[in-house]
């Protein structure tokens, strides 16, 4: 750990960097942690590796070493010099100063994957925490060409998106990822792993893309929405929660399609599976 947090230490010296706050910045120097970030990724000289926010340039050293090409994309314009700077020599690597959101990845990862022949595409990313979400759907929502998604993001948010739908951690998140990816922990990171010290605790998950969707949907867009609409009014039933939601035009419209599916009037949304929500999905 010494060795890594002194090399961090210099890097920041040299370049007269300090963490950018309100970029949730948090510079990883455990390198027990990288090691376990790589490994888990499970990169080969075959794969393609989009790094999100690489900041210093930590995890990207250890990326260069095991992958056929890694693409870093930064929005800090800060730390483009440094990237560049440390990794000019590495034939396989690109930075793109963009926010990620932003980026067309489909095409990134088509045009690269056939540039340099590699067979596999996988994110890997120490993601700043006020942006989590976002980025996870993204990733997941475009059905992008990518094997997996490991990723060292907020503990809290992370035992939601791993959970099981149904389970008392689950959010609207969950469901999502869970329809897309088979999820795993792979390690909870304390916070003296990083400068400066965040106030929450870590942990590095990996999702794993399905090939195909765990449940055959016939209206995606409903399906979801009616679990965004059942967890943002979680305290109510689901009936009265999809009522106030607009989806039925009154109780009773809802009550009968309840009936119909074999569902409690006074179920809540959280305790559904995946199963009971698509079949909700299809009576309506």
């Amino acid at each position: 750990m010494e060795n890594l947090e002194s090399k961090t230490r210099f890097i920041m010296k040299k370049y007269g960097i300090s963490a950018n706050k309100s970029l949730g910045q948090n510079f990883l120097i455990n390198e027990n942690v990288v090691n376990n970030i790589v490994n888990a990724s499970n990169i080969t000289k075959d794969d393609l590796v989009i790094e999100i926010g690489p900041g210093l340039g930590t995890l990207t050293e250890y990326l260069l070493e095991d992958a056929g090409e890694v693409i870093a994309i930064e929005l800090d314009d800060r730390m483009i010099k440094i990237l560049n700077d440390r990794f000019f020599m590495c034939n396989n690597f690109q930075v793109i100063n963009e926010d990620v959101l932003k980026v067309d990845l489909a095409k990134l990862i088509k045009e690269e994957k056939l540039k340099h022949n590699l067979k596999n595409a996988k994110i890997v990313a120490n993601l700043p925490y006020y942006i989590t979400t976002p980025i996870i759907m993204k990733l997941l929502e475009e059905e992008l060409d990518i094997d997996s998604i490991t990723v060292m993001i907020q503990k809290e948010v992370a035992d939601r998106l791993i959970a099981v739908p149904g389970e008392k951690q689950s959010g609207a998140i969950t469901y999502s990822v869970y329809y897309y990816a088979e999820s795993e922990s792979v390690l909870i990171v304390d916070n003296d792993s990083f400068i400066p010290e965040p106030e929450v605790q870590s942990e590095v998950i990996k999702l794993n893309i399905r090939k195909e969707p765990v449940i055959k949907l016939e209206n995606k867009d409903l399906f979801f929405k009616i679990i965004k609409i059942s967890f943002m009014q979680r305290r109510k039933t689901l009936l009265n929660a999809l009522v106030n939601g607009g989806v039925f035009k009154d109780k009773n419209q809802a009550k009968e399609v309840f009936e119909q599916v074999g569902l409690d009037l006074n179920v809540r949304g959280e305790s559904l599976s995946m199963e009971d929500f698509a079949k909700l999905c299809q009576h309506i």
